[in-house]
């Protein structure tokens, strides 16, 4: 008996060893990820992310045979990563892998039962993730339709939030107060005053439209096209132009009065188009590392106008959004050399 007692401690020190990772408890990881310096990671299966996964994590499913190219593609060594699965067994397995190839890895004990189990908030939405250049993780949610949120250096950033429009959205269940809200022009489907009330803290949320939803609202900065702005953590914005040209259209977008933005995030370019056709002035969009562009004719583009328009931007991701019933199965196809993301954006 005093033999084995005395090799227990030995043999705990071998299972630690299969990998140089962090064990942390759920209060240890959710201290660890709120500054937003490192990228989250569910390695569940799809079907377990789409029923609930932890704000501003991405999926990459540690069954795929090819999870590690997938981690390496999308997440450099430079950038650390929180792990976590159902229980903590399978983010374990993954952690041990990720640090043996030279990741900074940390896994959340007990998993996904446990973070839920203390009421800690989830999300259902899908969740896209890319690293500037400086190495910082920005998350991107995919909420439905025009309605996006961006997270970065621990500050979200709601764009055109919307609640009732297709899928209910309870922006005062579902996430928490906004450092920024982004309209970027008056519809319904992107403009809400009640979901902008629900995101909206005082003396800290920053409203950016343009002049006639400020005036709607009535308060907000207003920008035309061609300003800038500096949003919270050095963000630069920059409005640009978003309207219809075709005629028997102009009528739903008018040049001059709506906006697109262009986030640029230590880096990394982030171009939502709001509602536009494939106007002649994003051919001087330059840079840009993602791009949203909607696809809804007659409101917006058609297929062929999308692709024109990805061809002008030349973005490396693209991500269709605002598309209702269109169909983009042949979208990919049509734009060899950008990676084209259909997501769930209708």
């Amino acid at each position: 008996m005093r033999r084995l007692i005395s090799l227990l401690p030995f043999l705990g020190c071998i299972a630690c060893s299969g990998g140089n990772y962090n064990n942390l408890t759920t209060e240890e990881f959710a201290a660890a990820i709120k500054g937003g310096a490192m990228a989250i990671v569910d390695v569940r299966t799809p079907e377990e992310y789409a029923a609930g996964h932890l704000r501003d994590a991405s999926n990459v499913n540690w069954f795929d045979t090819d999870f590690m190219d997938k981690i390496s593609k999308a997440y450099p060594k430079t950038t650390p990563l929180a792990v976590y699965c159902r229980s903590g067994r399978r983010s374990a397995e993954a952690a041990s892998k990720l640090s043996k190839a030279g990741y900074k890895v940390s896994n959340m004990l007990g998993g996904y039962l446990a973070w839920t189990q203390g009421n800690r908030p989830v999300s259902t939405y899908d969740v896209e993730t890319f690293i500037t250049p400086a190495g910082t993780p920005v998350a991107i949610t995919l909420i439905k339709h025009g309605t996006l949120a961006i997270s970065c250096k621990g500050l979200t950033f709601h764009i055109d939030p919307v609640s009732g429009y297709g899928k209910p959205t309870d922006y005062a269940r579902e996430f928490s107060k906004a450092d920024a809200v982004l309209i970027t022009h008056e519809h319904g489907d992107h403009f809400d005053k009640d979901a902008i009330a629900e995101l909206t803290e005082e003396n800290k949320t920053i409203i950016i439209t343009n002049a006639r939803c400020a005036e709607m609202l009535g308060r907000g900065t207003a920008l035309s096209n061609g300003d800038s702005a500096e949003l919270p953590g050095g963000i630069k914005l920059d409005a640009v132009p978003a309207y219809n040209y075709t005629e028997g259209r102009t009528m739903f977008h008018p040049k001059g009065r709506d906006n697109g933005f262009v986030l640029t995030i230590d880096g990394l370019r982030i171009y939502i188009a709001g509602d536009t056709e494939d106007i002649p002035e994003m051919a001087a969009l330059k840079g840009v590392d993602i791009a949203f562009l909607p696809v809804n004719q007659p409101y917006t583009m058609t297929v062929e106008q999308c692709v024109n328009a990805a061809k002008l931007i030349g973005p490396k991701v693209l991500i269709p959004y605002h598309f209702s019933q269109t169909d983009l199965s042949g979208l990919p196809a049509l734009l060899p050399g950008i990676d084209v993301r259909l997501r769930d954006m209708q």
